[in-house]
């Protein structure tokens, strides 16, 4: 289990444009300041540059030493916020995460939250493989309470091991109303920040958003 602390990637990311508008900045600030200096050497001490002009300039390059200083604040203020992020996610490892997502089989049972359609006066769990091919169906009285998914075929012979997605057939009657995903319970071993979002890895490989996580709870 571990936490990737990518702090170089996030600056990277997490500032994106403002990174770049950085870089301009500086960049203008540097020739500015060149050609200010090259405008003091070299000006006709008969004819030098009024005060007017030289305090007017002056400012400007006061202006956009400001403008450096905060960007340099600003994106490291993002990669401490996104540090800050990383290290709320590591109390979250090793617990159990709900989340519409596939889930990692090796011969125990799963935990599966299904949110029929309120309506629904009957339901049935779609089980499929990792191909997306269809391998059970099993009814179910349609409820919120969390079923277990105990992994076995017709004839009680247990599936092979691997990932699984379920959905959830909800019907009125004959007639199909709805087809939700499922959400899952599963083990998070990892977090880690990628193009500016906390990605959680849980068991299996499985990657899936921090912020599709509907709930957490200890290991049962």
């Amino acid at each position: 289990m571990q936490v990737t602390n990518t702090t170089a990637s996030q600056a990277a990311t997490q500032t994106g444009n403002a990174a770049t508008d950085t870089t301009a900045v500086n960049s203008d600030y540097d020739v500015f300041l060149q050609l200010l200096t090259a405008q003091v050497k070299n000006q006709d001490p008969l004819d030098p540059m009024s005060s007017d002009d030289f305090s007017s300039q002056l400012a400007q390059f006061s202006a956009v030493e400001q403008q450096v200083k905060t960007n340099d604040l600003l994106e490291a203020l993002g990669v401490q916020m996104s540090v800050m992020g990383m290290g709320e996610m590591a109390t979250w490892i090793g617990l159990d995460a709900r989340a519409a997502a596939a889930a990692s089989f090796d011969g125990s049972p799963i935990s599966i939250s299904p949110n029929p359609a309120a309506s629904a006066d009957r339901a049935v769990l779609v089980v499929r493989d990792s191909s997306g091919n269809e391998v059970q169906r099993q009814d179910f009285t349609p409820s919120t309470d969390e079923i277990q998914w105990a992994g076995v075929d017709g004839n009680g012979a247990p599936f092979a091991s691997g990932l699984y997605t379920f959905e959830v057939e909800s019907y009125s009657g004959d007639e199909l109303i709805a087809t939700t995903k499922a959400e899952i319970y599963s083990r998070v071993l990892e977090a880690k920040s990628r193009n500016g979002e906390t990605i959680l890895v849980l068991e299996g490989g499985v990657e899936v958003l921090s912020t599709s996580v509907s709930a957490l709870r200890d290991p049962v």
